[in-house]
């Protein structure tokens, strides 16, 4: 799982085995270890959650994507989910959680696991 922050943007992307994994078990996380302390990123299926939404404390964000719209989402041709959420003093957050599409340049990482790109020549 890949997360890019900008702002007031976060941005979650999943490869094909991370999307089965939510879908099957309801949650996935990773995480970035620092010398002090980790950094934990999880995207979690939630029947308690009606809007997508991201909570952050202990060093851990966490994407509560709504049960009843991720639950199949590996089986689906669903690219992804985003929502405003609404945060204090008129401000807000955009949350994106999509699918992991291979990069259409050369790149050095791993990308076996992606989904394969809709705008690639190759077959």
């Amino acid at each position: 799982m890949k997360i890019r922050i900008k702002g007031n943007t976060i941005r979650f992307r999943l490869t094909k085995s991370e999307v089965q994994k939510l879908c099957s078990t309801g949650h996935i996380e990773d995480k970035t270890e620092f010398l002090n302390q980790d950094f934990v990123y999880a995207v979690e299926l939630s029947k308690k959650h009606d809007t997508q939404s991201v909570s952050f404390y202990d060093n851990k964000i966490i994407c509560y994507l709504p049960y009843n719209i991720g639950y199949d989402w590996y089986n689906t041709n669903e690219v992804g989910f985003e929502n405003v959420q609404k945060l204090t003093k008129n401000k807000t957050l955009f949350i994106l959680i999509e699918k992991d599409f291979a990069c259409l340049d050369n790149r050095l990482e791993d990308q076996s696991d992606n989904y394969p790109n809709p705008k690639s020549t190759e077959t």
